[in-house]
């Protein structure tokens, strides 16, 4: 796939969006006008510099209103075409956008559409240049790629051609199928959106809410899947108009627009059924181990919670100041190790979560699929009779290690063999439920598409979950049978908890972790007995779930003896109770479902608000 960006997705000057897109690998970039009239650069120096960036000048764009004018404003349309062309000379591209027409003069009749276009034809072509048509979703008379087609095909004219952009084909519900009539001679360029299924007009929606391909609801692997049957061979470019993106790193924007393009590349050939660009995404299987990075001072503080919530310190490492715990199927490791990773982690974010074990079916398949899109791996030294795990880097520094499921057992054996407290034989937590991270609100799509594109992880639809600081925005990413799961988390309201966190732990990271229980009433119980400090759920909570459910006196007595919090749909229930946060940092969510497949959403704000009466002074 020949992949392309348009300048307008990238945030910042001219120069610094192309250094950015030729460090993330793009071959070409889309210059929008308005990005070049702002450079201080003239237009051959822009072309100069897209030279000695090993970059393309794809398309200029955008050029509006010309198609179906009346006079006067159709031959200033065609005098201001012909000055585009002077400045497509400068920058070293043949091709320029036009927009279907969406001035409220712009006239209906057909046949003046199509002589302005054969027109336009012979004007580009005594100049050596070409004018791809696209339909804008929100055209005045034509706003259906279909109708685009139609006119390019019979105009007929070699220096007229049809730009396809997914955003205005899947905003209308305009079937991917259709494509399949479009001769790939006349497609010359195609432009690339996702977005999240929002009801609102499709110009609000375009301007403030695009996604990268993999970020949002839309099937655009069908709709390249098509584009590819017609035997087309060139340019696939992003053009993303989004809020958030233009308040962020172009370096980082870019390198997820390339990492969103190979993703998409390798789902679009999987879609038409032929061979496979990359390997498979990744079958995590289980969360095999959290990792803590502790002081010895902060590793006696997880040490209490861990025992209060059931856990049993089993082994130490064969050589290492590490330690790790038990429950069920649930692993914890504290690493007080002096250097390396951990210590790293610890210096600059505190005692917290500094890596995370997925098991997986194929770690060194999972490693090239992670290479090709562009993944960074870690690397740190190690012992020559020590495992070396496959890892690659997460979010906040932290890392992602890619455990031989067939071989953990073995792992744990040889990697922690001093023996220390047998376990219980009956344990009340059983495994990890999810793993809750919170981030920027910038990084989030970010690490939405890192998961989605790496891991063979579905994702729930986002929420919004209110704070009484402000809104935090939630959405799941999970494994078909549920083994594996993580919720992110991300702010734009400073005060909010997840806004707060950010601040305290100097960056992204975990800030809860939920396990999974059999029994949440004895799970309490235990913990409450064991001093494990619990949150405090005020009383007009239980009042209110009692008329809302329909609860039982006793039932409820139970849930309020022990903090606990209830929701039900219509599949199951869902019990939880949180533990007060380890170090200010990493608190605990215990669980336990019947036959309920969400996160207890509609008790979010219960717990936040119980969070916001225990704030720290630090945090105020």
């Amino acid at each position: 796939m020949k992949t392309s960006i348009a300048s307008v997705c990238l945030s910042g000057p001219l120069a610094d969006k192309l250094q950015s897109a030729a460090n993330a690998g793009f071959g070409g970039v889309e210059i929008f006008e308005n990005d070049l009239i702002g450079a201080p650069q003239d237009a051959k120096a822009i072309a100069q510099m897209m030279r000695d960036l090993g970059l393309e000048c794809t398309m200029f764009q955008p050029f509006r209103d010309l198609e179906g004018m009346p006079e006067p404003q159709r031959s200033a349309a065609f005098a201001r075409m012909e000055r585009k062309f002077e400045i497509m000379d400068a920058l070293g591209t043949d091709l320029v956008l036009l927009c279907s027409n969406c001035s409220p003069a712009a006239l209906p009749d057909r046949q003046r559409m199509l002589d302005d276009l054969g027109e336009l034809g012979e004007l580009a072509a005594r100049h050596g240049k070409r004018i791809g048509y696209e339909a804008l979703a929100w055209g005045r008379h034509v706003n259906d790629h279909r109708d685009a087609w139609s006119l390019v095909r019979d105009v007929d004219h070699p220096s007229v051609g049809l730009v396809l952009d997914s955003f205005h084909s899947l905003a209308r519900d305009i079937p991917s199928s259709s494509i399949g009539d479009i001769r790939s001679d006349k497609l010359f360029f195609v432009q690339l959106a996702d977005a999240p299924r929002l009801s609102m007009d499709a110009l609000s929606w375009s301007r403030h809410f695009r996604v990268l391909p993999g970020q949002g609801d839309w099937p655009v692997a069908e709709y390249v899947a098509a584009i590819q049957r017609t035997g087309y061979d060139g340019w696939f470019s992003l053009e993303i108009f989004n809020d958030q993106f233009r308040a962020g790193a172009a370096s980082q924007l870019a390198v997820d627009g390339h990492r969103s393009l190979r993703f998409l590349e390798d789902e679009a050939v999987r879609v038409s059924g032929r061979q496979p660009v990359l390997p498979d995404r990744v079958a995590a299987t289980s969360t095999e181990f959290i990792e803590f990075a502790a002081s010895d001072e902060e590793a006696e503080e997880f040490a209490q919670y861990f025992r209060a919530l059931g856990f049993t310190p089993v082994a130490k490492h064969r050589s290492k100041d590490v330690t790790r715990w038990k429950q069920g199927e649930i692993n914890f490791v504290i690493n007080s190790e002096p250097d390396g990773h951990a210590h790293s982690h610890e210096v600059v974010h505190g005692g917290s979560v500094c890596a995370i074990g997925l098991g997986v079916t194929d770690p060194d398949a999972a490693m090239e699929r992670a290479k090709a899109l562009g993944i960074q791996r870690f690397e740190q030294a190690v012992a020559p009779d020590e495992w070396d795990i496959a890892g690659v880097r997460g979010m906040g520094g932290s890392v992602l290690y890619l455990v031989d499921a067939a071989k953990s057992e073995a792992m744990w054996a040889e990697e922690f063999p001093h023996q220390q407290e047998e376990e219980g034989t009956a344990p009340l937590l059983t495994r990890i439920d999810h793993v809750a991270q919170t981030m920027q609100q910038g990084e989030f799509l970010s690490w939405l598409l890192f998961y989605h594109s790496l891991f063979d992880m579905d994702t729930t639809a986002q929420l919004e979950i209110a704070d009484p600081m402000g809104l935090i925005y939630s959405q799941a990413v999970q494994n078909a049978d549920r083994s594996v799961r993580f919720t992110l988390n991300g702010s734009l309201a400073h005060q909010s908890l997840s806004s707060r966190f950010i601040r305290n732990y100097f960056g992204a990271g975990v800030q809860h972790i939920a396990l999974a229980t059999d029994d949440i009433f004895k799970a309490a119980q235990s913990a409450t007995e064991a001093g494990l400090p619990l949150l405090e759920i005020g009383p007009n909570y239980y009042d209110d779930i009692e008329a809302r459910f329909g609860l039982e006196p006793k039932l409820l007595e139970r849930l309020r003896a022990g903090n606990i919090l209830y929701d039900r749909d219509e599949q199951g229930e869902y019990f939880q109770f949180y533990s007060r946060a380890v170090a200010k940092r990493v608190f605990f969510e215990v669980v336990q479902r019947r036959d309920y497949d969400a996160f207890g959403a509609a008790n979010a704000a219960i717990r936040l608000s119980a969070q916001a009466s225990h704030r720290e002074p630090e945090w105020m």
